[in-house]
């Protein structure tokens, strides 16, 4: 008892902690580590940053495309239409949208080497517009809108 009373008062940390000595589980070195990714370089697991960066070049794309049509009004809703059309139809075919094209990251399928198919684009996209599936993050690098459409985001 006093154990389980140790770790909660040590903090969310500790119990965490206590929970993985109790599974056995070991945290990988790094991102990609268990799916046979290199550390770092071409291949690895796009970092956060970068990955963070790049949908909000998307979103600025798509608000300024979007403003270019609804000119002297704000865009509004619109730029969400145009933010899935330039994200779910580069990524079918090339497996980039502009923001990650620019910043040399890309969304690869976990199962083969074809392309990422417009399914999977729309329930990457779909799941992003939901916010939580694309900001839960596994040791991976995985959120869960990657692990739901069976990709990774990859660095070039």
């Amino acid at each position: 008892m006093r154990r389980v009373i140790g770790s909660w008062l040590d903090g969310p940390k500790g119990a965490l902690n206590h929970a993985r000595e109790q599974a056995d589980e070991v945290r990988p070195k790094w991102r990609g580590e268990k799916l046979g990714l290199p550390e770092d370089g071409p291949g690895s697991a796009a970092p956060l940053g970068r990955r963070a960066l790049a949908f909000l070049i998307d979103i600025v794309l798509a608000a300024l495309v979007t403003a270019a049509f609804t000119v002297p009004n704000y865009p509004g809703d619109w730029s969400l239409l145009t933010w899935f059309v330039i994200t779910v139809v580069p990524v079918s075919f090339f497996g980039v949208t502009p923001g990650m094209a620019m910043l040399r990251i890309w969304v690869a399928r976990m199962d083969s080497t074809g392309m990422v198919g417009p399914l999977r684009a729309i329930l990457r996209c779909g799941l992003t517009l939901l916010i939580i599936p694309a900001v839960v993050w596994n040791f991976d690098g995985r959120s869960w809108h990657d692990r739901l459409s069976g990709t990774i985001v990859l660095s070039r």
